[in-house]
């Protein structure tokens, strides 16, 4: 018998079983949606699977491995794990005097403080406060994040900015064939300052109280354009257009990146509040642009110099001295209005221009000096050299003065 020729097959209803038509309908219909049911299944399993094969990271799932559970909670992992081989842990030490019985036998080399700093180009140089490196007397020692140990040089520290660059050497070896290699080194991102938003996810990673390397804490631009007065013992700065952020920044994390999500570096962590919760401060990475060209091409930093002691004119103080102007610049006044022991430096542009005393500079370069654009961020736009006109008000008359920028340096 052939495969295909099945014997016929003949169903007949008992004689004393008479199904009614409709409970036929019921059995059939109830028949075929149970196999269309069951077909569909199969279609929407064998589809499922071919998505699934394709779904990035799945593997990973199989695997028990984390996967981010946001966009933002990925997008911070990502920029952690990129910048961290660039973030370093600065290391102070000095010879010290060692004492016994009241008598000191010789001197020991002992480390007296941290900080942290961030590699800015292949061949070793690293930007940090200056805060950090503040002493020239100490030594100073970078551990990089794989464990790494390098003598640190001091090669620029800005004058007037809570920046210093320093230099470590990349590591040499020489090839089968005698040629020198040299190791680059990591290299943390630099990002645009200026494009900064209130509400902005930020990253800062530091050297958390010297001991915990690397620690990230993760926060937002709480406020930008900030003035604020930082000091660390015996050096105290007043530091112009700071970021404050609420992302924890502790002690030993100064000279660290403050990143955004995309990796980048836009700020310097420098300070925060001792008696306040979650209030930190970071310069701009904008300004430290300028100094890290500057050491590259000259070794130094410099930034043009007017020479002048003066005090923004607010409404109180008009109010107070009867002054005629509500903004500009009072040389030779503090910002209590009182009168300032130099008001012209000798020898400055500012006395070779002919500024005195109690003028009030009211426009510097074409540019009104406010609260929100003081002198000295004006003064900044320029460069050493560069010549400048001022609008003046001298004894309630207005006249032009004219300015050659000189030269300060550390």
């Amino acid at each position: 018998m052939s495969l295909y020729d099945l014997p016929q097959f003949n169903f007949k209803w008992p004689n004393s079983f008479k199904p009614k038509p409709i409970i036929i309908t019921i059995l059939i219909a109830s028949l075929f949606g149970f196999l269309a049911g069951a077909f569909s299944s199969s279609l929407f399993y064998l589809e499922l699977r071919g998505y699934l094969a394709n779904v990035p990271g799945l593997e990973k799932i199989i695997e028990k491995e984390y996967v981010p559970q946001t966009t933002q909670e990925g997008a911070i992992i990502k920029a952690v794990n990129e910048v961290s081989p660039a973030v370093v842990n600065i290391v102070i030490s000095k010879d010290l005097p060692v004492y016994e019985q009241y008598r000191q036998k010789g001197t020991q080399k002992q480390d007296i403080g941290s900080g942290t700093g961030f590699i800015v180009s292949k061949d070793g140089m690293v930007l940090t406060n200056k805060h950090v490196v503040l002493d020239e007397a100490a030594d100073y020692t970078v551990f990089t994040n794989d464990g790494r140990k390098f003598s640190a040089k001091v090669l620029a520290r800005d004058p007037l900015q809570d920046l210093a660059v320093l230099k470590i050497e990349t590591e040499k070896t020489i090839d089968a064939k005698g040629a020198l290699l040299q190791k680059d080194f990591p290299v943390a991102v630099l990002g645009d300052s200026d494009k900064l938003q209130i509400g902005q996810t930020v990253i800062a990673i530091g050297n958390a109280l010297g001991e915990y390397r690397n620690t990230v804490s993760v926060g937002v631009v709480s406020g930008l354009g900030r003035t604020i007065t930082a000091s660390s013992g015996d050096f105290v700065e007043t530091i112009e257009d700071v970021i404050q952020t609420d992302a924890a920044i502790n002690k030993g994390n100064s000279g660290g990146p403050l990143l955004n999500l995309r990796g980048e570096v836009i700020g310097i962590n420098t300070a925060t509040v001792l008696d306040a919760q979650s209030i930190g401060f970071a310069i701009p990475v904008n300004k430290a642009k300028k100094d890290i060209d500057q050491v590259k091409f000259s070794g130094k930093i410099v930034y043009p110099y007017l020479g002048v002691y003066y005090a923004l004119v607010t409404a109180n103080l008009q109010e107070k001295f009867d002054l005629s102007v509500d903004y500009g610049a009072w040389v030779g006044r503090d910002a209590a209005g009182n009168k300032t022991d130099v008001a012209v430096a000798s020898g400055s542009a500012a006395q070779t221009a002919g500024l005195q005393r109690d003028d009030i500079i009211l426009e510097f370069g074409g540019e009104k000096i406010t609260a929100d654009n003081s002198l000295a961020k004006l003064i900044q736009k320029h460069n050493p050299g560069d010549k400048i006109t001022m609008k003046i008000l001298r004894d309630k008359t207005e006249m032009t003065l004219e300015a050659t920028l000189g030269e300060r340096e550390e």
